[in-house]
């Protein structure tokens, strides 16, 4: 049997001021979108985008505009942030709002958490703090809930005698955002779902696949998991000017290799002089036409992911809000 999916919007702070990104929100769930996902940055990824407020002051006015889920789309608990800052944060966003909130984790990227002037680790020790991090987070939710003090002594953080003293009833569940399979394989086995970044559709289909087999490595039922999109797209009432915002205000969607050593939003836009149209054609889908958008959000679907957010990379957030609400949501079946 058919059923509705849950399409929410994606509120990107690149390039929205926050008390635009919470207006929004409200808009979005009045024309039918399902939950906000919130990006996390410290700098935009190229200059023109020209925004980044913090996220957990935007998704706490999100919460008391809307009704719906909320969530960052991939906050780094390992550098710019220490986890036991992040489990703390979480925790008070969903004690606001209860069942409402899930916590998606990254490994991060240098263009945020290289201004505290720490060591930039490779990508492999980023992979492993991000899970320790999980570890350390998981501990302190638990302290919260039993009332009772933790610590924690491991490779790449500490945790002295401490506990959260603001909880919600339920710990946040746990997201993790990846691109690639093997970390994929590895949050299924210790986290509670998934969140993938608009990619080619053969590497969506190949992570939610190593997944889930993590998942029933664990002992897990894959179909109890969250599996997330943050699906980007440009749409606008022609189609030259959808092309037109894409390359302007998301350039970095049609940079295919790995972004995340690079520090500056002005190292990218340099990069972005060589962003050639055709190069979004497999990350982003770019048309002035309802139709094209639903069926591409259908495939989407059609892999198994049970929530997929939608970003709009052009100036027109609340016109795209009002037509996908009336001409693209009600199309969507899972």
């Amino acid at each position: 049997m058919s059923t509705a999916p849950r399409i929410g919007f994606a509120a990107m702070l690149e390039h929205l001021p926050p008390a635009e990104a919470v207006e929004l929100a409200a808009v979005a769930e009045q024309h039918g979108f399902s939950g906000t996902m919130a990006s996390d940055r410290f700098q935009p990824w190229v200059p023109a985008q020209g925004e980044a407020p913090f996220v957990w002051n935007v998704l706490a006015a999100i919460g008391q505009r809307t009704t719906s889920d909320l969530g960052p789309g991939s906050i780094a608990p390992t550098v710019r942030m220490h986890p036991a800052v992040v489990a703390q944060a979480s925790a008070t966003l969903a004690a606001m709002h209860p069942h409402r909130h899930w916590l998606g984790l990254g490994a991060g990227e240098a263009l945020d958490d290289h201004v505290t002037g720490q060591y930039w680790p490779e990508a492999p020790q980023r992979i492993n703090r991000l899970f320790e991090a999980i570890e350390v987070i998981r501990k302190l939710f638990a302290s919260g809930l039993s009332g009772r003090d933790v610590k924690h002594d491991g490779e790449f953080f500490r945790l002295e005698t401490a506990r959260l003293w603001t909880m919600p009833e339920t710990a946040p569940p746990i997201l993790v955002a990846t691109a690639g399979p093997v970390t994929a394989k590895r949050a299924g086995r210790s986290a509670d779902g998934l969140i993938a970044i608009g990619a080619p559709h053969e590497q969506l289909a190949r992570l939610v696949q190593r997944f889930d087999e993590g998942a029933r490595e664990a002992g897990k039922d894959p179909a109890s998991t969250s599996k997330v999109l943050q699906l980007h797209l440009a749409w606008a009432p022609s189609r030259d000017q959808a092309l037109a915002n894409a390359l302007r205000l998301w350039p970095n969607g049609a940079m295919s290799f790995p972004k995340g050593d690079i520090r500056s939003p002005f190292e990218f836009a340099q990069i972005a002089r060589l962003v050639r149209p055709e190069d979004l054609a497999e990350r982003m889908t770019v048309s002035d036409d309802p139709d094209v958008h639903r069926a591409a959000i259908q495939r989407a679907l059609d892999l198994g992911f049970d929530r997929v957010y939608l970003h709009n990379a052009g100036p027109n957030q609340r016109e795209f809000l009002e037509v996908f609400g009336r001409e693209v949501l009600p199309g969507l079946r899972r």
